[in-house]
């Protein structure tokens, strides 16, 4: 198990001795293919009650300590906190869940069916950390739901891809995240990024440059010596792509 999620199964349950049901791990530390330099930690908490105020500042305090204990890990650690009351309703109502995520403070906002790809993924490809399985809290979510979720992600994408233009690391991160959801569409599956890019390599040749571009660009995010706007259009040409075939 990661040192990082260790301390939180460590440390978290203790915090949360009245309301804990569960914390799950998922992403690519569980689906292989994860780059300790690149790569997020992907954790839910699912909890017997929504976060109120005084849960939230201790929550806070927590990520802020955990940070403190891994500083290279500071601003990669994304925990979702949410009620096993939300999980079971939220195809028919949206309700609270608190997020911490790369680039997006502790904030609570509302979750319904766009976090569907989320649950689908957690309830059939996670990590136990603590409690019970994963899919005795997430209600069952057909495949065609989850390939339904993902078409409309891409199909989103077309809008959104305009907030990459001055971000080659962005950039590449689109691209794969079309990768991954023509993966998803196809196979009904969820994988790693760099998983799918190499089977959209083989699947979608005409998009092979690319994504092999894209998967550079991943590896030298740090390089500060790069042109987004040179590298845009691939990234444009590429959620096209998935729109159009998806």
């Amino acid at each position: 198990m990661h040192p990082v999620v260790q301390t939180i199964q460590l440390q978290l349950p203790p915090l949360l001795t009245q309301t804990l049901v569960g914390i799950y791990c998922y992403g690519s530390l569980v689906w292989g293919d994860f780059d300790p330099d690149i790569s997020d930690i992907d954790l839910l908490v699912v909890l017997r009650q929504d976060v109120d105020k005084e849960l939230f500042d201790t929550l806070d305090a927590f990520h802020q300590t955990l940070e403190a204990q891994f500083p290279d890990w500071a601003g990669r650690i994304e925990i979702a906190y949410i009620s096993a009351t939300a999980l079971e309703t939220f195809k028919t109502q949206r309700s609270p869940i608190s997020v911490i995520s790369p680039g997006e403070p502790f904030n609570t906002k509302d979750a319904g069916l766009d976090w569907l790809i989320n649950w689908y993924t957690i309830r059939a490809q996670s990590m136990v950390v603590y409690g019970p399985a994963a899919e005795d809290i997430i209600p069952a979510i057909w495949t065609e739901e989850f390939r339904t979720a993902v078409r409309d992600q891409i199909d989103e994408w077309v809008d959104w891809v305009v907030h990459t233009r001055d971000s080659r690391p962005y950039q590449a991160y689109a691209i794969l995240t079309m990768c991954r959801a023509l993966f998803a569409v196809q196979t009904g599956l969820q994988t790693s990024k760099s998983q799918a890019a190499y089977w959209a390599i083989q699947h979608h040749p005409t998009q092979a440059e690319r994504i092999t571009n894209a998967l550079r660009w991943r590896e030298r995010h740090r390089d500060h010596v790069e042109n987004p706007d040179a590298t845009y259009p691939d990234a444009v040409a590429m959620v096209e792509y998935a729109a159009r075939v998806h």
